[in-house]
């Protein structure tokens, strides 16, 4: 197969076109908040800002490196030597609500457990791309893929961070199953983790409420149910075109987090059905052209790779505006590229730089 000399275009806009999208709705959905209580309404905006420029100059970094440098046991399993030290770090620090997810450093931080998501897929594209017809084996080849995984789980659900474990879970899975894994082994697998999902949703106090108030927010309106309600007030006032940029209502601190967690819910007030049907577009075409350039390449190393990159990413997409509709119940997790954050944004387009890099590979 010829070498093609370009990247995936098509790839490269969908990705700042997110991007771009993102910084306008951080801006018109924190500008408000961040005048109260920073003196600013620039305060998120800019440092997103930072951090989307730091973030492409990565990713057109990374554009030119080959992707089979990192197919070595030398890039490997430092990768996930470093990823468990830093996410075992965050048990010395404490967050505002109690929790252990992010490592300060003055006035910088990061989030150890979107550093896990990439170098999950690392490690399973280099481990799984000779043993595709190992898979039945289940002590030499299905153990040792899940170990590392299941210890990132085990420390990312410890943070706790439900959401990015059920990530790292579920592209687990699909990674595996596109090795070839039997699919006895993943529902024995289900079954196993099964009994610690129900723990950690129905005899964890915080969890068993939002369990409660997604089956029925109108119950306590003000408490549990108050997130639910307020993401749907937003979504139902946009209608068909919203109420224009910047002119939404419900980020006036009635929203929680509409900058982060919520802010496809502002885009529905906002911009309407139109606008979030362009976002959900926009996140379609990136799953084709990278589901393309995995199933095209010829590299079981890349193609490992690029579903692993790919999946990571639009799971993610549907796990927050799933839950910005009430499909599922209220869980922290970022809108990629859109949401405000800078480890996930930096990290998504480290991967993204990563992707586009094995793309030049394909006709």
């Amino acid at each position: 197969m010829a070498k093609r000399v370009g990247i995936d275009k098509w790839l490269f806009i969908v990705t700042l076109l997110l991007v771009l999208f993102g910084l306008v709705m951080v801006f018109s959905a924190s500008a408000v908040m961040a005048k109260e209580r920073y003196g600013s309404p620039y305060s998120f905006v800019l440092k997103q800002s930072g951090w989307a420029l730091l973030g492409l100059i990565t990713m057109v970094v990374l554009m030119r490196v080959d992707y089979r440098r990192y197919n070595s046991p030398t890039i490997v399993f430092p990768c996930v030597a470093i990823t468990t030290m830093l996410l075992l770090a965050t048990f010395f620090m404490h967050d505002s609500h109690h929790t252990h997810r992010w490592i300060r450093f003055g006035p910088l931080s990061f989030q150890p457990s979107e550093i896990a998501k990439p170098t999950l897929v690392l490690f399973l594209a280099w481990f799984l791309q000779n043993r595709v017809d190992q898979l039945d084996d289940w002590r030499r080849a299905l153990v040792p893929a899940a170990l590392p995984s299941l210890l990132f789980i085990a420390l990312i659900l410890k943070e706790p961070d439900l959401g990015t474990a059920m990530v790292c879970a579920v592209v687990t899975a699909l990674m595996l199953y596109l090795a070839g894994a039997q699919m006895k082994y993943l529902f024995l697998a289900l079954l196993a983790a099964s009994p610690v999902l129900y723990y950690m949703l129905f005899h964890v106090a915080w969890r068993r409420a939002r369990m409660i108030a997604f089956l029925d927010p109108d119950k306590d309106p003000r408490g549990t149910g108050f997130h639910i309600l307020q993401s749907l007030i937003a979504v139902g006032a946009g209608g068909i075109h919203g109420v224009g940029l910047m002119e939404g209502r419900q980020k006036l601190f009635f929203l929680p987090e509409p900058q982060t967690d919520f802010i496809f819910a502002n885009i529905a007030e906002e911009l309407g059905l139109i606008g979030t049907l362009l976002v959900v577009a926009l996140f379609l075409m990136l799953a084709y052209r990278g589901l393309r350039a995995a199933l095209l390449s010829t590299d079981p190393f890349a193609r490992f790779l690029a579903f692993g990159i790919t999946a990571t990413i639009v799971i993610q997409a549907f796990f927050n505006i799933s839950v910005v509709l009430a499909l599922v119940p209220t869980k922290g997790i970022a809108l990629p590229f859109i949401s405000a954050g800078g480890t996930s944004l930096f990290f998504t387009l480290l991967s993204m730089g990563v992707l586009l890099n094995l793309t030049r590979e394909i006709d």
